[in-house]
Parts: C-alpha cells; sequence; structure tokens
C-alpha cells in the first residue's frame, strides 16, 4: 500500500511539473499598437529584442505583435478595448490621453523614462521629384499657388499634426509672431494640399503611386526611407533650416499589462529602445536620437536645422488641442476660409 502510494504521489508530481512546465514555454505575447508608418522599423526592432529576451528569460518565451494606423485612431481603439500592452506613438496627445480619458496610465507617464519617454525623434521634411522642379527649399516656398502639397489630415494622424504645428511655427518666427500674417500664410498652405489621407502610408501611396502633388510632407525619417525604397534618383529629400521637433512618445498601458500579466515583458521592451543596439538600428531608419556617442557616429545622415520645441511656439500639448484641433478651432477656420 505505502508503496502504492509513493508512486500515485510521484506520478502526481511529474504530471503537476509537467503542467507548470507546459504553462512557462507558452509563448507570452506583446501587443505595440504604433503609428501608420513605424512598421518597417519594428520589424527590424523587434527580433532584436526578442533575441535578447529569450537569452536573459529562457523560461519565458515571447512574441510580439504590431498594430498600425494614425496615432490618434489607435489611442481611440484603445480607450474603445484594444488590448494594447504597449503604445510607440509619434504624438504626445495621443498618450496622454489614454490617462485623460481612460484612466489607463497615470498622470505622471512621461517621468518613467528618459528624454519625457521619447527613446528617439524627428523633424518635418519635404520629398520632391527628381530635380526639384518646383525649387522647394522652405515652408514659404509651399505657399505659392503653384505648389500643390500631399500630407495626412492633421485631425487623425500626428504625422499631419506635426506638419501642421511646423508650418505654424515657421511662419510665425519669420513674421515675428505676428499672428495674422501667419494666418493668411497657412490659409494658403492649407489650400494648396491636394489630398488629406488619414495617415502617413496613405499620403505616400498618393504622392508615390497616384502621383499627386508636387510635394510629400511627412517625417524626415519617412521620406528618407521613402527615397531609399522608391529610387534615390528618382526623389530629393529637402529638410528645411527652421523646424518642429517632433518627439516619438512610448509608454506601457498600466491597466492592460496588469489583466494581461504582461508588466516586466513591456517594461524591459520600451526600456530596450534607449540601448546602444536599439539607437543604431533606429538611426538606421532615419530617425534621430538622444544617444549623443550614437549621433555622433551617424551626423552625416542629419542636415543641420534650427528645431523648435512646441511649448516654444505653442504653450502647451493641451493648448495646441484646444485652439487648432478642437471642433472650430484654427484648423477648421483655415479650412473653411480656403474654400471661400
Amino acid at each position: 500500500m505505502k508503496k502504492s502510494i509513493l508512486k500515485n504521489t510521484g506520478l502526481a508530481s511529474l504530471a503537476m511539473f509537467s503542467l507548470m512546465s507546459s504553462a512557462s514555454l507558452t509563448a507570452a505575447e506583446l501587443l505595440n499598437s504604433s503609428y501608420d508608418i513605424s512598421r518597417e522599423l519594428f520589424v527590424a526592432l523587434n527580433p532584436e529584442f526578442e533575441k535578447q529576451w529569450a537569452k536573459e528569460n529562457p523560461q519565458d518565451p515571447l512574441t510580439i505583435k504590431q498594430s498600425h494606423a494614425g496615432s490618434s485612431k489607435q489611442a481611440l481603439a484603445i480607450l474603445q478595448g484594444l488590448k494594447a500592452d504597449v503604445v510607440t506613438f509619434n504624438q504626445v496627445t495621443d498618450v496622454q490621453i489614454l490617462h485623460d480619458k481612460g484612466n489607463l496610465i497615470p498622470a505622471d507617464w512621461q517621468a518613467r523614462l528618459p528624454n519625457n519617454s521619447s527613446p528617439y525623434y524627428s523633424t518635418m521634411a519635404f520629398l520632391v521629384r527628381k530635380g526639384n522642379p518646383k525649387g522647394i527649399k522652405t515652408w514659404d516656398d509651399l505657399v505659392r499657388e503653384d505648389v500643390k502639397l500631399v500630407f495626412p489630415n492633421p485631425k487623425t494622424s500626428g504625422n499631419g499634426r506635426y506638419t501642421y504645428l511646423a508650418a505654424w511655427g515657421a511662419f510665425n518666427q519669420e513674421n515675428g509672431k505676428n499672428t495674422p500674417q501667419t494666418r493668411e500664410k497657412m490659409q494658403q498652405f492649407l489650400k494648396n494640399v491636394e489630398v488629406f489621407d488619414t495617415g502617413g502610408r496613405g499620403a505616400t501611396t498618393s504622392f508615390i503611386e497616384r502621383g499627386l502633388g508636387d510635394v510629400l510632407i511627412s517625417f524626415e525619417s519617412e521620406v528618407n526611407n521613402i527615397r531609399s525604397q522608391y529610387g534615390e534618383s528618382d526623389y530629393e529629400v529637402i529638410v528645411p533650416p527652421v523646424d518642429i521637433l517632433a518627439e516619438f512618445p512610448v509608454a506601457w498601458i498600466d491597466k492592460n499589462v496588469q489583466k494581461n500579466g504582461t508588466e516586466k515583458v513591456a517594461k524591459a521592451y520600451l526600456n530596450y529602445l534607449y540601448s546602444p543596439q536599439a539607437q543604431n538600428t533606429i538611426t538606421s531608419f532615419n530617425y534621430r536620437v538622444n544617444d549623443k556617442s550614437v549621433m555622433d557616429v551617424n551626423k552625416s545622415k542629419f542636415p543641420d536645422t534650427k528645431l523648435f520645441t512646441v511649448e516654444s511656439q505653442f504653450e502647451s500639448w493641451p493648448k495646441v488641442m484646444d485652439v487648432h484641433f478642437s471642433t472650430g478651432g484654427e484648423f477648421d477656420q483655415l479650412m473653411e476660409q480656403g474654400r471661400r
């Protein structure tokens, strides 16, 4: 009898060990909700992190999944129930709304990681066709009546929002913060837009494949990647002398990672983006980084430009959203005036 009990106990222990081992080796899934044009970047970054994670956590296999759309649409999807573990957006307000409207992250989320939780940044640039036939060099050139523009809708895309703010800020600096003059230029600037797509990838399709517009405005990183993909001899990249600092904020979604049991890996994933290995990969996709040693090695890729911040020109992101992008705000008024 004693022998039988010991045998049964041993079998039970073995079964329990087998179940525990099977559970521990079930791959965890991490969902990264990101902006529209970051696909290729994270296709490169994710395997690097998965390899590092597997080496450090051999009993916790990991699969990273991606979701891509305009960052504002992504934020709305999360508020409506998308169970993303982390966000890697191109707009501070699209992360902040996860606290303001959903209480999914704490108010101090920007203080949790270096550089206001922005592991890399960019600025806006112009993609023109071979030979730069319209002679585009500055933001002022984009208000000429003979120039047609393509960029995403500022109401749905962080890319488009930064484009709008970069133009406003450049005009405002040029005319000594004369708001009526700035509005006049912005009205013509928006009137010159041939198509407003909902996201950056759609704008690229309109410019490259549909042949619309004379200038595609997007992040410096994106236009350089487009040029590499579609032919360096067919397109040129122009970085204007005055431009905006475009931050790319990241955050783990506290409420979701706690439910999903992914808090540890979510934090490790976002911290990895600050590592020298990741920073080098990020610059290979033409983003600028705050790691000075990495930037020094890659400085030839990034033209000099005088960058201003959102705060220096518009006081704060909440004010930007209220004054410029609320219903009936500056953007809506300028669009209406341009139709007259």
